[in-house]
């Protein structure tokens, strides 16, 4: 077995330590979000994934977003420890936005009833494959990320702030830069506990 897949995935952790560069150029990162929305799989090849680049000002202006939609919710005492998390996160180059198309979603509801239950679970099945894919390909490009999800706070003033359509729905945000320093190792679970073959 040709070892490059599992390597590239190896690498791929979550960055919380990053910073304002890149090993490539934004015209380059704009391809590997394209490569990986071509790639990316889903149910009845629905391909509900979207996916809306920040850069510069506009990365800036999310993480703001964000920061003040949080101190609404989060005690003053504790403040400070969420404007530290949020500010590594603003750190970086760029972010992307992470968006399923309900329009998709609610044609195939339509085209075959008999699944209609079905389909949002189908979405957020094909969601986490294309967020695992840009991740995988931003790590092999020398980019550190991680995923976070603060959608619920700031869908409706991003979607406003970036003339987001409004059949698309916020999944996820993943801050992105030079990597700053590597994450610890995590610890996994022996295969014994997690795999099963059956003859």
């Amino acid at each position: 077995m040709n070892d490059e897949l599992p390597a590239a995935l190896g690498r791929r952790h979550s960055y919380y330590a990053i910073g304002p560069d890149s090993p490539i150029d934004d015209r380059q990162i704009g391809k590997l979000a394209e490569t990986a929305l071509a790639l990316s799989p889903s149910a009845f090849n629905s391909q509900s994934g979207r996916i809306v680049l920040l850069f510069g000002t506009g990365h800036k202006r999310l993480w703001d977003m964000i920061l003040e939609a949080l101190r609404a919710r989060v005690p003053a005492d504790k403040f400070g420890q969420t404007e530290k998390k949020i500010a590594a996160f603003a750190a970086g180059h760029g972010s992307v936005m992470f968006y399923d198309d309900w329009a998709a979603v609610e044609k195939l509801q339509r085209d075959m009833p008999s699944y209609k239950d079905a389909f949002p679970t189908y979405a957020a099945h094909a969601a986490g494959m294309l967020q695992f894919v840009v991740w995988t390909l931003f790590r092999d490009a020398g980019l550190g990320a991680s995923l976070q999800h603060y959608g619920n706070l700031i869908e409706a003033e991003a979607s406003r702030a970036w003339n987001i359509p409004a059949s698309w729905r916020l999944v996820a945000q993943m801050p992105f830069g030079s990597i700053q320093s590597e994450p610890g190792a995590k610890q996994k679970l022996p295969a014994s506990e997690t795999l099963r073959i059956i003859d």
